[in-house]
């Protein structure tokens, strides 16, 4: 099960922060996720549109650039699109520092993906589907088996699900459709055991040493 660090390791650290970023790889992530959005025509790593104007976002460019360094060698990244605005840009700087094939590009919003496709139709992406008012927000209906479609004719690589929302039959599903489940944000270790069991791909957690105690 690939530990997938939140925000970096959003338990330990300040989520979305280079101190983040080198406390997730210090122990043992195999990715890493962060958030981008744009903020007055800048994408940055950050959150919510508070955490752009308010907080001490990283400007993307400087994120990438450290983990596109040695202490990043041989761990993937999972990148989160907030605003459509922000799916070129990512794109792009991923892809000028040969990261874009390290990189699965998430978002809850179909239309961001698709843009993220349009900009390079080689990039892994993959669906996050969440609670009830924000699937009703992307107007998923009988969301479960329009995911797994999705995921049969190749328009995701991966589904990103809210914890609560997996089960055995889902997990199946995907991976019957060739496809990986990834859970989200999980930081209780029962939690994370019960995952495990059903046989997950990967867990998002702020903190990556309770995948390592499942070994």
């Amino acid at each position: 099960m690939l530990c997938i660090g939140h925000g970096g390791a959003s338990g330990l650290a300040p989520a979305n922060t280079l101190e983040s970023f080198a406390v997730a790889a210090a122990l043992g992530a195999d990715r890493i996720e962060f958030d981008v959005r744009t903020f007055r025509g800048r994408p940055l790593v950050a959150h919510t549109a508070l955490d752009a104007r308010f907080g001490r976002a990283l400007d993307l460019e400087t994120a990438l650039d450290e983990l596109a360094g040695p202490r990043y060698a041989g761990l993937e990244f999972v990148v989160d699109l907030k605003t459509r605005a922000a799916a070129a840009p990512a794109v792009a700087a991923l892809r000028r520092r040969g990261l874009l094939e390290r990189a699965l590009i998430t978002s809850q919003c179909p239309p961001l993906l698709a843009e993220a496709h349009r900009e390079a139709p080689e990039a892994r992406v993959g669906i996050s589907v969440a609670g009830r008012l924000s699937r009703a927000l992307q107007h998923w209906g009988e969301w479960r088996s329009e995911v797994v479609a999705a995921l049969r004719a190749g328009t995701y690589d991966a589904l990103m699900a809210h914890h609560r929302l997996v089960d055995r039959e889902l997990v199946d599903r995907v991976t019957d459709a060739g496809a990986e489940l990834h859970a989200w944000t999980v930081n209780a270790p029962n939690a994370m055991r019960a995952l495990a069991r059903l046989g997950v791909h990967g867990v998002v957690t702020g903190d990556p040493r309770l995948v390592r105690t499942l070994a």
